[in-house]
Formats: C-alpha cells, structure tokens, sequence
C-alpha cells in the first residue's frame, strides 16, 4: 500500500463524492441507463464508492475484488437471464470496474471489450469530468451489449436504474 494511496482514500470524504456525483449527475447517469437499456436486453447498474477504509486497504483488496463484492451486493447478478453488469468507480483510485453476470460475460464479449469501457470513463474521470466520464461508460456497455446481446430476449427492467453512492 502507498502512502499516496492510503492519503487519497482518508482525505475523500462524503462531502467529495457529492460534490463529484451531485444529483444533477446522478439524474444524468439514470437516465442514460434507462435509455441505454432500450437498446439491448441487458441490464446496467452502476456504483460508486468514495473510498475504502484503512482496513480494506491495508488487505490489499484490488478495485476488482470489491467490484465483484458490490456486484453481489446489490444483487446485479439477480437478473432472469443472467444479463446484469455493474460499472463499479472506486473514486479516491478514480478507478473503474466492470462486472458482467455469466448471460453477458467473458464467454460472449472479447476480452478487451470490458477493460476499453473502462477506460474511457477514467480518461474523463482524470479530468475531473465525472458526469461526462460515467455517461461515457454507461453508453460504451450498452454499445458493447448491443454488438454481443445476451442469447435470452429482455425481459424487462430487474434492476433499478438509479445510480448507488456506497
């Protein structure tokens, strides 16, 4: 673990996630998955956590591993043809995770399709453009869903769309 690390998760605090997803951008971000979502029969969440706490970093965890923790979590895997992804944002990392659910996985998208999704949103996020580099991601997962649909027709929309602070 970095000092520099371990001093950008414990100077991050609640009013900072705000100020970067204020309710302005949480509504753009919602309405974006709404209307992403009618473009595939997959199903979007997204999350963002401000930071971790002093125990979860000296773990070790990886950005990757609580994506998969948060994935369970808010039940995205909870879908009837297995379809949710999470687009997970570690913000004191400005790190982005995504985690697809078996029914729009690794089996079905290439590899490197979830990692450019990704970056995209960090490239914005490294800017301090947060709204403009959540949308960007939330619209490359529907573009990616949409080239690589789930072999199940929609069902409709399980999963909310509003965006979750952590």
């Amino acid at each position: 673990m970095s000092l520099a690390r371990c001093l950008r998760h414990l100077t991050m605090t609640p009013w900072a996630l705000r100020r970067a997803f204020p309710p302005a951008t949480l509504a753009a971000i919602q309405d974006a998955v709404r209307a992403c979502e009618s473009q595939h029969p997959g199903e979007i969440r997204f999350a963002v956590e401000g930071a971790w706490p002093l125990s979860r970093l000296w773990r070790a965890q990886t950005p990757r591993a609580r994506a998969i923790e948060v994935f369970s979590e808010l039940h995205v895997w909870d879908t009837e043809h297995n379809n949710g992804v999470l687009i997970y944002v570690l913000l004191a990392d400005r790190s982005v995770e995504i985690v697809a659910d078996r029914g729009v996985g690794d089996a079905r998208v290439p590899s490197d399709e979830w990692p450019a999704c990704c970056r995209q949103a960090e490239r914005q996020f490294a800017h301090g453009r947060y709204a403009d580099g959540a949308i960007a991601a939330v619209t490359a997962v529907a573009s990616v869903l949409a080239r690589y649909p789930p072999a199940r027709p929609d069902v409709g929309n399980e999963l909310p769309d509003e965006p979750v602070l952590l």
